[in-house]
């Protein structure tokens, strides 16, 4: 193998490598992500709900089961307290409470407090440096650094909003040595103002000095809870670690898939034309009497050769990769704060084994065909292409389209979830069928694009033409990358470019409140309410509180889907409109009521019943009041608030849509953070929030797409380079460099333009199934100067890979045949 091509394989491998690798290091890093342990350090194991939703259908053997994380705390009695107390070895039991808190100063909100009872400050070394414990319902402790940023002291007054307007508390102590930004009411407080006084958010066990307590005696305390231990107990105290380490294996095992198809098909195509390149020498092999085996046996040692450095190189360089997409997404909000990155030697060894094994299975299967011909014929074929595909190509690429058709059928009849998670199915699908079908697609794109080229340049056009024509597997294997990389990167992109869109207008289109209360804090207090809706000039007030609920939901089986819900209470008919398709949203003020997506609904009709998990793993059954359209724009569920707030982790409040001329301002005065906004900001931060949750999907695709243009590059460049005895020849009989630099580009029109074609149908093919089966075809968005992007990102260094070593091949003043 020539050194150019040589070092154009080990680039494509070595960066295969590196993405494999770099999505290996994410998967690690989910299942061995934990919490930190900061106030549970102490504990010597943590008593908590089932913090997922375990879902079974079927019997007997076709019996299947899939669990689901909850993002809400599942609470336990405190009364366990008492049987887990009695437990050998235990020396105490503390029943730990979180309530979010506003401090108002004179300079404004300060950052979120958390709340906790006094029994919790013996579980990190909190020690009161003044004053006193808090002995009454309106005492507090707050640690030091706190109280230096509100300027008070022990026997000091701050104002704090909780669940109800701002109030007057005394500040009974001052504290150190334990968690920043905390403050300690009394126990009873604690749990009063939690919403839930008695169900805490974990039992936290502590151990008598020097005793040894067994977990399985505290789960026979304790039936149904979970016991945590070891490093899990930072998964109790840090929830949304353990939510976002099962959103993090999801996604990064499913792109991983993706990007591991997406490197067989570049590092395919490529390997195949650095054997192609050497057919002559091995049909001389065959003609000396070296036989099949032999002639596989050379082709994988020396894909050995290449692969096994390059692999390693890329594998090792993978671990930086994957940190810096781990930071990157830390940093944007998509993985939660104290998500930590884990690194082993796991995903470099299998990185570096799959990118080998593509390697080595690649080559050797593109020398079968040449290793098996008999020895005089190959002689004859090794100075002409094949023009035809093998047998085997052309049926599998068949079968890609059979599947590619069905899943564009299933994304247009079910909709929904079945439809949303069968596009990355139907792209993938597509393309194998186009790099399997390639030489087809090929002399197509010559029929279509040589013509005009002919006209516009009779020889060079004419030469080009005739030269694609003629190697049109050549052709095939250099037009699929860069097809893969408009396709992927275009459905990738666009899809969620087209979702953001659909969540704006719906929220747009379905908002009928002139204006929207929102809250810079935690929450806003359900008190501001009551308060808006006593308010002179205000007709209508809904409130709107957010959560995510569990539903078995219909996709092509049923299955256990989470999704995004609001809980409404007050006049929506009046400020919002989901545009319903049956019953009415006024049976939302019932209790034991909700409102269904048509995408999530199936045969559910209004008068029915629905089973579903409410955020903390409450299993309820709601009767159905109202079907409705835009599930996007307001979640595909809708509940009666108070039935989400009881089962959230706090009750306060997301939003207050308003209608009416009424003056809000004294209710901005009144509640700490609460400021207005318009619709229309409204509608935006909801586009924004539909970006922020594909943000993983859309990084990640980046990665992907800048190793398939590795791919492109390389492979054009492999692809020239191993023309050059065709090149030489052609300078021999007569032709001239300018002439054959005329012809590299008019054939580098056809090679980028049939590509792009085929990349642009299958983008648009599968976006356009997207928007009709997920968000409706009015929703569709493409940006022009995206695409523009897109093109010239892939066409530019396409271009260059085919010119720049064609003119270095056609440089010689004196050609010659080697």
């Amino acid at each position: 193998m020539r050194k150019g091509i040589a070092f154009g394989v080990a680039a494509a491998l070595a960066v295969a490598a590196m993405v494999l690798g770099a999505f290996g290091v994410l998967l690690e890093s989910g299942v061995r992500a934990h919490g930190t342990l900061d106030r549970y350090a102490s504990a010597a194991a943590v008593v908590h709900g089932e913090q997922s939703v375990t879902y079974a259908r079927g019997s007997g053997d076709n019996k299947n089961s899939e669990s689901r994380p909850l993002v809400e705390p599942a609470r336990v009695p405190v009364a366990l307290s008492g049987a887990l107390a009695v437990v050998p070895g235990v020396g105490d039991v503390v029943a730990d409470f979180s309530v979010p808190v506003v401090a108002a100063s004179s300079g404004g909100a300060v950052p979120t407090l958390t709340g906790h009872g006094w029994d919790s400050a013996k579980l990190s070394p909190t020690t009161l440096t003044s004053g006193r414990a808090p002995a009454s319902a309106h005492d507090v402790v707050l640690d030091a650094g706190t109280a230096a940023k509100l300027g008070v002291h022990a026997g000091s007054e701050v104002r704090l909003q909780l669940s109800d307007a701002p109030q007057t508390y005394a500040v009974s102590g001052i504290s150190s040595g334990g968690p920043a930004a905390t403050l300690y009411f009394t126990q009873q407080q604690a749990a009063t103002l939690s919403g839930h006084p008695d169900r805490a958010d974990a039992l936290v066990v502590q151990s008598a000095a020097g005793a040894h307590v067994s977990a399985s005696a505290l789960r026979h305390a304790a039936p149904g809870l979970d016991v945590a231990t070891g490093a899990a107990r930072g998964d109790v105290e840090h929830p949304a670690i353990q939510a976002g380490r099962t959103d993090n294996l999801g996604s990064a095992g499913t792109l991983g898939g993706a990007a591991l198809l997406v490197a067989l098909l570049v590092v395919s195509g490529l390997l195949e034309l650095s054997v192609r390149d050497r057919t002559r020498e091995l049909a001389v092999m065959r003609a000396v009497g070296a036989t099949p085996r032999q002639v596989r046996r050379v082709i994988v040692r020396e894909m050995l050769k290449i692969a096994v450095p390059s692999a390693l190189v890329g594998a090792v360089a993978s671990l930086g990769l994957g940190a810096w997409l781990k930071a990157i997404m830390s940093s944007q909000g998509v993985l939660p704060a104290g998500f930590e990155l884990s690194l082993s030697p796991i995903p470099v060894v299998g990185s570096a084994l799959l990118t080998i094994l593509a390697a080595v299975g690649t080559g050797w299967l593109a020398s079968r065909r040449v290793s098996k011909i008999k020895p005089v014929q190959a002689l004859g074929e090794s100075a002409v292409e094949p023009t035809r595909p093998p047998r085997w190509r052309v049926i599998t690429g068949l079968v890609f389209v059979v599947l590619g058709a069905a899943m564009l059928v299933l994304t247009f009849t079910v909709g929904g979830p079945a439809a949303q998670s069968s596009v990355a199915g139907l792209v993938i699908s597509l393309m194998w069928a186009v790099a399997l079908l390639g030489p087809w697609i090929a002399r197509i794109g010559v029929r279509v694009l040589g013509a005009p080229l002919r006209w516009l340049s009779p020889i060079s056009g004419d030469l080009a033409a005739t030269s694609a024509r003629a190697a049109a597997v050549r052709m095939a294997a250099v037009i699929t990358p860069i097809a893969l990389a408009l396709s992927f990167g275009g459905t990738q992109l666009f899809a969620q470019t087209t979702s953001a869109n659909a969540t704006s207008a719906e929220a747009r289109d379905g908002l009928r409140a002139a204006r929207v209360l929102t809250s810079s804090g935690p929450g806003i207090p359900h008190a501001a309410y009551d308060a808006a809706r006593a308010l002179p000039g205000v007709t209508d007030v809904t409130a709107v509180k957010r959560t995510t609920v569990l539903m078995p939901v219909w996709n092509l089986d049923t299955s256990l889907q989470s999704l995004q819900a609001q809980g409404l209470a007050g006049g929506s008919a009046a400020t919002l409109d989901p545009q319903l398709t049956a019953g009415s949203l006024a049976g939302l003020n019932d209790p034991g009521t909700v409102a269904l997506s048509s995408a999530v609904a199936h045969d559910t009709k209004v008068g029915g019943t629905r089973q579903l998990w409410l955020g903390d793993g409450t299993q309820v059954t709601l009767k159905v009041v109202a079907l409705y359209e835009r599930g996007l724009g307001f979640g595909d569920v809708l509940l009666p608030r108070d039935l989400v707030a009881a089962h959230a982790a706090t009750t306060l409040d997301d939003d207050l849509l308003v209608n009416g001329t009424g003056d809000l301002s004294p209710l901005t005065k009144q509640f700490a953070g609460l400021h207005t906004a318009t619709a229309a900001d409204y509608g935006s931060t909801l586009s924004e929030q539909a970006r922020h949750d594909g943000l993983m999907g859309l990084i990640a695709v980046v990665a992907i797409a800048g190793f398939i243009l590795v791919g492109v590059v390389t492979t054009l460049g492999v692809a020239t380079a191993s023309r050059r005895r065709e090149l030489t020849l052609l300078r021999l009989v007569g032709a001239t460099r300018d002439q054959l630099m005329r012809s590299l580009r008019l054939e580098t029109v056809i090679i980028v333009g049939t590509g792009t074609a085929v990349g642009a149908a299958v983008a648009g093919l599968t976006l356009f199934a997207f928007a009709a089966g997920v968000t409706g075809l009015p929703m569709l968005s493409i940006p022009p100067l995206a695409v523009a992007g897109m093109v010239a990102a892939v066409a530019i260094p396409g271009a260059a890979a085919v010119l720049v070593p064609g003119r270095r091949i056609l440089r010689r003043r004196s050609p010659r045949i080697e």
